[in-house]
């Protein structure tokens, strides 16, 4: 098993956590994903938040994500239909959003679409990455080591980042000096502690998941390029109506 990767989007570009087989905690900050991913060993598996498949219109990963993560649902918004990523401004990507996928689309979700265009573009390309880079999502993630109890408080609260601390310590011990050592060594401007604490625990599921990852949903279906429109996350019996992802 080579290593297990946990991606995150931040200001700087892409922030990575790496968990390896020797135990070691790795981390790189790149503009880009091809960057990133470059001096990443063989083989791997990453797990990233970002909206991996698109659909005209709602996705399915979405909605059950939101009905598992109660107080946190709104963490999980709609991406947009795939037409909607030629967008030049924000006008236009209301404007093709309706047109393709029925309706609009949130500020927070148009801010992410040259991200979102990155992760396509690059599994477009190099069909071999398909598998190996998967969709995610942080607050999935946490409440999947959590016995499937989403966190009380929002990430960028002190209660917050202290809750989500304490669930990944119970597996990675160094997770708190890891975060601490982050952050002297980066600007708050580039990566703030959430992308760190986002990437970390998207790593650690990709890691004790093996064998037992799941996704939302169970059977997930394909958008038109062929890329899952799923969501990964650890299996826990207490969830239900997840099957085991073996790779």
């Amino acid at each position: 098993m080579g290593d297990r990767l946990g991606i995150d989007g931040c200001a700087a570009g892409w922030f990575v956590a790496a968990l390896g087989e020797d135990g070691e905690i790795r981390w790189r900050c790149e503009r880009t994903l091809v960057e990133l991913l470059q001096g990443e060993r063989r083989p791997w598996l990453a797990l990233i938040d970002m909206p991996v498949g698109l659909a005209r219109g709602a996705r399915e990963c979405d909605r059950l994500a939101r009905a598992r993560l109660g107080a946190r649902r709104s963490s999980v918004f709609s991406p947009p239909a795939r037409a909607t990523l030629a967008a030049r401004d924000y006008a236009e990507a209301l404007r093709l959003n309706r047109q393709h996928a029925g309706t609009g689309l949130s500020k927070q979700a148009w801010n992410i679409v040259p991200k979102i265009r990155e992760v396509d573009a690059l599994l477009q390309a190099q069909p071999a990455l398909r598998g190996r880079l998967r969709e995610s999502h942080p607050e999935l993630a946490f409440a999947s080591l959590n016995a499937g109890e989403p966190m009380a408080h929002n990430k960028r609260t002190v209660q917050g980042r202290e809750e989500r601390l304490q669930v990944l310590e119970a597996r990675l011990p160094a997770a708190r000096r890891f975060l601490e050592d982050v952050l002297a060594s980066t600007r708050r401007r580039e990566v703030a502690a959430d992308d760190v604490l986002d990437a970390l625990v998207l790593a650690v599921v990709a890691r004790e998941g093996e064998g037992r990852l799941a996704t939302l949903p169970a059977q997930p279906p394909r958008d038109e390029t062929g890329l899952a429109m799923e969501m990964v996350y650890r299996e826990w019996e207490g969830w239900g109506q997840a099957r085991r992802k073996p790779r």
